[in-house]
């Protein structure tokens, strides 16, 4: 019996494999949360590591291709069972980082993780399109690059949506397990299917009928590759910087990334047609605002910017594909795709925070995408005119839109009314009419970063202001009209300082005298006697420092060295240099640094750690409070902020004192609400909620002096109970999901 292709074989063991490699991205994600956190850069650095273990796998899927189709398959087999050595998956029991070498620990810790399984599953795409084709009758292999993406996106949407709410981390390894063991079957069920094969796969076809691609064409593939996969991630950042911190958001990007793979290695020409033909413009329209850095966190630029991202990407993938070599060269093509990938993955995740400190890797590989796409004249009016010589024209036409940049960027105020329409509507109109010239296309695309808000970027680097780190981009910046000296973590605000004479070391935004924080701090004699010991979680601009008084010991933790520095600083913020000039700063995770820390150490512990708009989340599971349990002393008070604009922290915290038998309360303070009759000093106070948890239900009246109905939440000082959810349960590091507590709402509402 003559035996058949056996696609459907091929296909399913591709997007088996593709599932698992992105399911266990995020599943090793969240398992590294309890060492160093969830800060944006600990996610690129991880898609660089995956990046580079995918280059190993196609660079050893392209080795294998010299030898006959029998021995590819016992060798791989073989490494499949040898990998399997590290199943089920878990963290490697490594040293901690020290400060500063978050960026190479990160990488080191996941090799050490799922190096060998990541690596031999990253061969499946090349391998399994190598064997298929193998077989005369089985047709073009590349579409199979669509399937692999499918089946890509499906396991990264799939874990945040159904396994990391249903399934604990223990469960979640032993399913993958379970995942491994099918892909193994199927891949030897493949090579059995090609079996017969005796031939080497390098033979298989005539050098003269199929010539090597150059050493150009294989550049060119690299850079083709290098930014769509540097500017996904530059996409992350730069939205999660300075749009808007949306939980989950780096999905986004990253599926759109991958389902462009799908479109592009697909046959759909039409849709690939029109998005060669839009993909320009929607570069001008969108790209041209990369250089913002004041958005103030709009939806629709968060919008566009994704919008730009698949439209770039697909036609860029696109472009790769018609430039595909015979299958031949099958595997050498995506080893360099897969080195391009690594490529813009190295210069956005590692080099850039290094080099810059804004996210200027951004604008910079939409510079580069404009160098590479296809540019189909959109407007081809030098033909429609019958212009004999359009370039004195060009010419003329850059001069119009440099004019109006220079106008647009002397007017920026944020927004496109009025007269900066206009001033952009022209620069925007050039680039448009310049698409078919590619010199000219990119300089008019310059000239339009530059205009909208690109200067002010620009200015704000060589001014002193900006700070950038591992962990994010900090902005110092005065506010004359209001006396304010404001420090910013991308969108959030981390710190406030009034600039008025006298009134420099008052209490401001989330930390006022009627927050919980405050009613706390100011009680501490009153709570542990004037020797109080205290710790703070999270050191902003130091503004909760002048709450310490003489004789209390403090201890403040901070897990990234550029805020310590900032908050040091007297010529930035002096909270710290008139009110603690000798409080210890502890560099370090928090988590780790309070567990090696004396037991019964603090009477009131304080967690004010954010990342961007969310506490860590490690910061909040059962072995967490646990820890803080053991530093505080008998009858100690756990106070933990939980002010957010997407998470309802409430009910996680309600079911850990629950399950601890522990009294608590939450303040909600309305300062700073404008639309709200208690409010006070509007624009330096901020309204903030502050839960308090104590073992000891004494020391909780002592505190709020009698828990209150939530109706009377709105008082100067009431303490209201938190609000439960029946049947929640409590956060572990083996499980924890965010999903439960997601105000939906809020992800399409006004900024707070």
């Amino acid at each position: 019996m003559t035996q058949t292709p056996r696609r459907w074989l091929f296909v399913l063991t591709i997007l088996v494999g593709s599932f698992l490699l992105f399911q266990v991205q995020p599943m090793v994600a969240r398992m590294v949360l309890p060492k160093l956190g969830g800060a944006p850069a600990v996610w690129n650095s991880a898609m660089l590591v995956y990046q580079a273990l995918l280059l190993g796998g196609y660079a050893y899927a392209h080795w294998l291709g010299r030898f006959e189709i029998r021995r590819q398959a016992m060798i791989h087999i073989a490494l499949f069972v040898l990998a399997a050595l590290w199943l089920p998956l878990g963290i490697a029991q490594i040293a901690p980082p020290g400060p500063g070498q978050e960026a190479l620990w990160v990488p080191l810790l996941l090799l050490a993780s799922i190096g060998p399984v990541f690596f031999v599953i990253s061969a499946q795409a090349p391998l399994m399109q190598r064997w298929f084709a193998a077989d005369t009758r089985a047709g073009d292999p590349y579409y199979l690059y669509a399937a692999s993406n499918l089946g890509s996106f499906a396991g990264l949407i799939s874990y945040p949506a159904l396994v990391e709410p249903n399934l604990p981390l223990a469960s979640q390894s032993w399913g993958w397990t379970a995942g491994y063991a099918l892909l193994l079957l199927l891949v030897a069920a493949a090579a059995a299917a090609r079996w017969q094969n005796h031939v080497a796969q390098d033979d298989a076809a005539s050098a003269a009928d199929e010539p090597r691609p150059t050493l150009r064409r294989q550049i060119h593939w690299l850079l083709i590759a290098a930014v769509p996969s540097g500017l996904m991630l530059s996409t992350t950042t730069h939205l999660t910087t300075d749009i808007v911190a949306m939980p989950l958001l780096w999905v986004l990007p990253l599926g759109l990334y991958l389902l462009s793979f799908s479109i592009a290695f697909s046959n759909a020409e039409s849709i690939k047609g029109t998005f060669r033909v839009l993909a320009p413009a929607v570069l001008l329209i969108a790209g041209g605002q990369a250089l913002l850095s004041t958005s103030g966190g709009t939806m629709l630029i968060a919008f566009m910017g994704l919008v730009m991202l698949f439209v770039v990407a697909t036609t860029l993938h696109d472009y790769l594909y018609h430039l595909r070599p015979p299958t031949r060269y099958l595997t050498l093509f995506y080893l360099i795709m897969s080195a391009g990938g690594v490529l813009g993955g190295l210069f956005a995740a590692l080099i850039a925070p290094l080099l810059f400190d804004w996210v200027y890797e951004h604008p910079i590989l939409v510079l580069a995408a404009a160098m590479l796409l296809p540019l189909p004249a959109l407007f081809p009016w030098d033909r429609w005119l019958k212009v004999s010589r359009p370039l004195p024209i060009v010419v003329l036409l850059l001069v119009i839109a440099a004019l109006a940049s220079w106008k647009l960027s002397a007017n920026w105020n944020g927004t496109f009314g009025g007269i900066n329409g206009l001033w952009a509507g022209l620069t925007l109109g050039v680039g448009l009419l310049v698409i078919g010239w590619r010199w000219a296309y990119v300089l008019s695309l310059g000239m339009l970063m530059l205009g909208v808000g690109g200067l002010e970027t620009l200015k704000s680097s060589t001014d002193g202001s900006r700070v950038r780190s591992y962990f994010g981009v900090y902005t110092v910046t005065d506010d004359s009209y209001r006396h304010q000296r404001r420090l910013a973590h991308g969108t959030t605000l981390h710190g406030l300082q009034r600039t008025e004479k006298g009134r420099e070391l008052e209490p401001t935004t989330y930390y006022g005298h009627k927050s919980g924080v405050g009613l706390t701090l100011d009680k501490a004699p009153q709570l542990a006697g004037p020797n109080a010991s205290i710790g703070i979680v999270g050191l902003g601009a130091g503004t909760l420092s002048c709450y310490r008084r003489p004789g209390q010991a403090w201890t403040i933790f901070e897990i990234d060295p550029a805020m310590a520095a900032i908050a040091r600083d007297p010529s930035k913020f002096t909270f710290i240099s008139k009110c603690a000039p000798t409080v210890p700063i502890v560099i370090g995770d928090a988590r780790l640094q309070i567990a090696k820390r004396p037991a019964a150490q603090f009477d009131i512990l304080v967690i004010d750690a954010f990342s961007s708009d969310a506490i860590p989340l490690h910061l909040l599971t059962n072995e967490a409070i646990g820890i803080y349990a053991r530093a505080l002393k008998p009858g100690g008070i756990l106070l933990i902020h939980v002010s957010n604009r997407f998470f309802d922290l409430e009910p996680v915290l309600a079911a850990e004192a629950k399950a601890r038998g522990w009294s608590a309360a939450i303040r909600l303070d309305p300062s700073g609400n404008a639309d709200n009759p208690m409010a006070r000093d509007y624009g330096n106070l901020t309204a903030s909620s502050w839960v308090a948890l104590t073992e000891k239900p004494e020391r909780l009246q002592q505190l709020t002096g009698g828990v209150k109905p939530r109706a009377k939440s709105d008082q100067d000082d009431a303490w209201v109970p938190l609000a439960a959810r029946p049947g929640f349960t409590p956060w572990t590091d083996d499980y924890a999901s965010t999903l439960p507590v997601l105000l939906w709402g809020h992800l399409v509402g006004k900024r707070s």
